[in-house]
Order: structure tokens, then sequence, then C-alpha cells
């Protein structure tokens, strides 16, 4: 029986209810000094704010090495009645430093996965509810290879879903191949993020009719077309008969941009893309995209 793994255990996929289906609470880079999500009344205030807007979940996808601060996340949800789910997983290397990478060398980057995921980050007791991986720009290096490759045995383990960073949306057939093809990962246990920034209409129809779920995630910045472009991105796709693939995000992923420091953080989600989005293909679409989907693409049957 499938089941979603949050932060204070699993439940079924029906009581997740509205869910940011990508976000981050805590989020530590080098390629982003100074603006680090690392405080935990922020985090609880962002998190009440996302509540009192009618929000009911949040998936982190913050990875191994980046900050996630597990150990916070079970009183969190306590504190706002917000269910979280926690990744593990890789990002790029750009994010690591040199060290913490060869740490993880031969088969102990896929026994990582697999131990967060079966029996807890560290002595946290919190277990991984996805695996977070990325690919890079229009391509994948060896890094990404080597990431993907260890997340797909992690999945064959334990049935968990795997969440994709596409690089400003591209790459995204690329991963297909490797995932879904070579690796031989379900389509429906993909999560695609940030298709929305390159928003190719060809390569959505190729993502969700390869079964994979597609996460519109994050509040435009200058140089994306999330915001403007998402509306008739859903659309086609909901006409072409893939609206039972998609998700909605927000993916905060600095301090600047939550809503309790003036950015337009998680209830940005609720109060005006929720809004925008019923305008262009009515509201019951959108909300299963919030309600409905999330639990079915994060739910697993935990081996």
């Amino acid at each position: 029986m499938r089941r979603v793994r949050t932060v204070l255990g699993d439940i079924r996929p029906e009581e997740l209810g509205v869910c940011d289906a990508h976000d981050h609470l805590f989020l530590r880079s080098p390629r982003l000094p100074g603006q680090e999500l690392d405080d935990v009344p922020a985090a609880r205030a962002e998190l009440a704010a996302f509540r009192a807007a009618g929000g009911a979940a949040v998936a982190q996808w913050t990875p191994y090495g980046m900050g996630r601060r597990a150990a916070d996340l079970p009183a969190l949800s306590r504190a706002t009645g917000v269910r979280i789910v926690c990744a593990t997983g890789l990002h790029q290397a750009a994010h690591y430093a040199p060290e913490v990478l060869e740490e993880l060398s031969g088969d102990r980057l896929a026994e990582l996965f697999v131990a967060e995921l079966t029996e807890g980050i560290g002595t946290t007791g919190v277990r991984a509810g996805l695996i977070k991986v990325a690919g890079g720009f229009h391509g994948l290096d060896a890094h990404a290879r080597r990431t993907m490759t260890a997340a797909a045995e992690a999945h064959h383990a334990t049935g968990a879903p795997i969440a994709v960073h596409l690089e400003l949306g591209t790459g995204g057939p690329d991963v297909l191949d490797l995932l879904c093809g070579e690796l031989g990962v379900p389509g429906e246990r993909v999560i695609l993020g940030h298709l929305n920034r390159f928003p190719d209409p060809v390569v959505h129809r190729e993502a969700a009719a390869a079964g994979c779920w597609l996460a519109f995630d994050g509040p435009s910045r200058a140089h994306h077309a999330t915001d403007w472009r998402m509306p008739e991105a859903v659309r086609a796709l909901a006409e072409a008969g893939f609206g039972d693939r998609l998700l909605l995000g927000g993916d905060t992923v600095t301090a600047g941009a939550r809503s309790v420091d003036g950015g337009p953080g998680m209830p940005y989600l609720l109060r005006r893309v929720r809004r925008r989005l019923a305008a262009a293909v009515g509201a019951e679409l959108v909300e299963r995209m919030l309600g409905e989907h999330p639990g079915r693409a994060f739910g697993a049957d935990w081996k």
C-alpha cells in the first residue's frame, strides 16, 4: 500500500493535503554566499504563513550536505501543523566542497541514499521521503550520471520517488534517457523540476508521455518565463491529455525570497499562482495539482 514518508512518519497519500511540491525551508550552498536559509524561527514563520494561506504540506528538496537541518523538521511540522517531506540525494558538484564528494566515492552514494530513506538521516531518526538529484545545462556531466545511477539503485531498493533539478529547465530528454531508459526507473516515479523555465511544449509532452511528473515550480525571475508562460503550458498539457501529471511548487532558495522577509515565499503559490492558473485551466484541475497529485507523486510502495 502506498504511503508518503513525512518527517513525522508515513501517511496515506490522500492525507497529505494542499502541498507545495518543491520548496526549501533550509538550504546552504557556496554558490549562494550570504543568502543561506538557516534560520529556524524564520522557517517556522514561513510555514505558519503557508498554513494560514491554506497550505497543508511541503516537500523540501534540500539534499545531503546542503544544510537541510533534518533534526529541526519534526518540531517545525508539529508546531505549524504542516506536513514535511524531507530529501536525501545530491545536487550538482558545484554545491559541495571537493572533500565532501570524495567521501562519497564508489558505491557509498547509493548506500547513503538507502540508509537515509529507510533508517534515518544521521542520528535524527528522520527518514527521507524522496531522492533529489540534478542535471546540467542541456545535458548530463559525469557527476550527474553518477548521482542519478545511485538514485536509481536506491529507488529500486526502496521504491522512493526521484526528484530532478533541471538546470534552467533544460536537459529533460537526457534525464529521461538515463533514468527511465538505461536505469529502468518507471516514469511515474520521476519528478522533473523547472521545466517551466524552458517552456518547450514538445519536451513537456515527451516527459508527460513517459509518465513523469512535471513540477511547475518557482515564481518568475527576470530571466525566467515561469509565471507568464505557465498558464499556457499547463493548458496545452491538459488539452493533450496530460493534466494528471502536473505539480506546483514555490522553490524558495534564499532568505530574501521568504514571504516573512519581503519576498513571495511559500504563500505566493496559493495567493497568486493558484488564482492565475485557475483562470486559465479551471479551479478543479488546479486543486488536483495542489492536492491529489502530490500525494500520488510522493507516495511509494516502500520496501
